[in-house]
């Protein structure tokens, strides 16, 4: 049997730097990487961050104007970033609706969504600031620059 490469191993990725790219469009749903910091450079995110910041982001965008639209959410075991999958909306506005979204989870006052035994497999290790600490560090990185949404 031959196994064919998935397409996000087909990119360098010593040379991809933080931001947001699209991975990959099939059909109506494009896949964003959201990467959240450079691969391979010894900065990864922890657990608790990378699943904290998960619980809040996935629960904000999912109530956001595209929510009706968003397929997944969820961290990439490198621990260096997040995908996000999108029916039939433009990058532009998934870009705006993501910054958006990482304006509440850093403005968010309470508890932690999904911080209970009941909704979580591993609900001891999560941590509202460890979230918004994340949530700020990449709408910075968001913020610095104007995506073209590719691969470089």
């Amino acid at each position: 049997m031959q196994v064919e490469k998935i397409a996000s191993f087909t990119v360098d990725h010593n040379k991809l730097k933080e931001g947001i790219y699209i991975s990959r469009t099939d059909g109506d749903i494009i896949t964003y990487d959201l990467r959240t910091r450079r691969p391979n450079k010894g900065d990864y995110m922890d657990n608790l961050t990378m699943h904290s910041a998960e619980h809040m982001i996935a629960t904000y965008i999912r109530s956001s104007a595209i929510g009706e639209n968003i397929i997944y959410f969820g961290p990439m075991g490198c621990q260096t970033g997040f995908y996000l999958l999108v029916r039939d909306e433009k990058p532009e506005r998934v870009l705006n609706i993501l910054k958006e979204t990482l304006e509440k989870v850093i403005n968010h006052e309470g508890v932690m969504f999904g911080a209970s035994a009941i909704e979580c497999g591993n609900y001891k290790n999560l941590d509202v600031d460890a979230a918004k600490t994340e949530c700020r560090r990449y709408l910075d990185i968001l913020n610095g620059y104007t995506p073209d949404f590719k691969y470089e």
